[in-house]
C-alpha cells in the first residue's frame, strides 16, 4: 500500500469519527433543551424518540390571568385503563387545584385532578379517546406541568413508565376502534322528529328521518336498540340503511344480534356501555 492511499485512509477515519462525534453533541444538546423545555428530568419521558407530533408555535403555557375565582370542576377517578396517572405526594389536590383549570383547557378537559388522601393527589390525563392515542408531546408537556405545580408546592411525583403506559393505550385503542359502531335506521316518508325517544337521538333529513344508536355510549344497548326498531316502525315508513337497502324484521333482528355481540366484546375488556368509563373513552 502506497503512503497515499495510507494518508487517505487516515483522512477518511479521521472525517468519519468528527462526524459521529458531532452527532452525539448535537443528540445530547437537544435531549437537554427537550427537557428543559418540558420541565422534566426523568430522563425516561423522551424515550429516546421524536415526538409524534411537534406544534412548538401553538404550545403556549395558559395563563389564569384575572381568573381567581375559578376552580376546576369535579373530576371524574382517574382509571390507569385510559389515563396515564402520576402519583403526587408532599401536597394536596386542592392546593394545586386553583391551576388546574389552565391544565384543563391546555389538554381540551382531558386532564383529571383527584384527591388520594392527606398530603397525595392523582393527576392524569386522558390517553385514548374517539380522537386515538394522545400524542407524545402531549403526554411529556402534561407530566412536565404536573410536575413543576407539584413542585411550587413542596411535592414530589412519579408514574409509570411512559413506553408501557403508551403500549397499553394503543393496544386499548385498537379494540375499541372495533366496537366504536353508530347504528343508523333511515324512515323514509314520515317527517316527525317528536316521537318519545330515550337512549337514541332523532334527527331529521329531506326524505325523512334518522333514528341513531351510539352503542358504547348507550346503557341498557339492547333494550334501547329495541325502543329504536319500534319507534322506526311506529313512523310507517320505509325503513333503510346508509345504503338505503330496505331493512325487513329479519335484518332487524340480525342487526339486534350484533348488537348484542358488541355489548359482549365491550364487556370483555371491562367497559359496560353508557358507563362513565365508557362516556369518557368514546368521546
Amino acid at each position: 500500500m502506497t503512503d497515499l492511499q495510507i494518508g487517505l485512509l487516515v483522512i477518511g477515519a479521521a472525517a468519519v469519527a468528527a462526524v459521529l462525534v458531532y452527532n452525539r453533541v448535537q443528540e445530547r444538546a437537544i435531549r437537554r433543551q427537550a427537557e428543559h423545555a418540558f420541565g422534566s428530568q426523568h430522563p425516561d419521558v423522551l424515550l429516546g424518540a421524536p415526538p409524534e407530533r411537534s406544534e412548538p408555535n401553538e404550545r403556549r403555557e395558559p395563563t389564569l390571568g384575572p381568573e381567581p375565582q375559578v376552580t376546576a370542576k369535579p373530576s371524574s377517578p382517574a382509571d390507569p385503563r385510559i389515563d396515564y396517572v402520576v402519583e403526587v405526594r408532599g401536597t394536596s389536590a386542592g392546593a394545586i387545584r386553583p391551576e388546574w383549570p389552565a391544565l384543563q383547557r391546555r389538554f381540551a378537559r382531558r386532564a383529571v385532578l383527584t384527591e388520594a388522601g392527606g398530603k397525595s393527589a392523582q393527576a392524569a390525563l386522558q390517553m385514548v379517546s374517539r380522537n386515538g392515542v394522545v400524542s407524545e408531546a402531549d403526554r411529556v408537556e402534561s407530566r412536565g406541568q404536573v410536575e413543576t405545580r407539584a413542585a411550587a408546592h413542596g411535592g414530589q411525583v412519579s408514574a409509570p413508565p411512559m413506553r408501557e403506559a403508551l403500549a397499553a393505550a394503543q393496544t386499548l385503542d385498537r379494540v375499541c376502534a372495533d366496537v366504536d359502531v353508530q347504528i343508523a335506521l333511515h324512515v323514509l316518508g314520515p317527517a316527525d322528529t317528536s316521537i318519545r325517544h330515550d337512549g337514541f337521538s332523532v334527527g331529521q333529513r329531506a326524505d325523512g328521518v334518522t333514528l341513531l344508536l351510539d352503542v358504547p355510549r348507550t346503557p341498557e344497548l339492547s333494550r334501547t336498540y329495541a325502543a329504536m326498531v319500534e319507534a322506526a316502525r311506529r313512523l310507517g315508513g320505509r325503513v333503510v340503511d346508509d345504503n338505503g337497502n330496505n331493512l325487513d324484521e329479519r335484518a332487524l333482528a340480525a342487526i339486534g344480534v350484533e348488537v348484542e355481540s358488541l355489548r359482549g366484546r365491550l364487556a370483555e375488556i371491562g367497559i359496560e356501555p353508557g358507563s362513565p368509563l365508557a362516556l369518557r373513552l368514546f368521546s
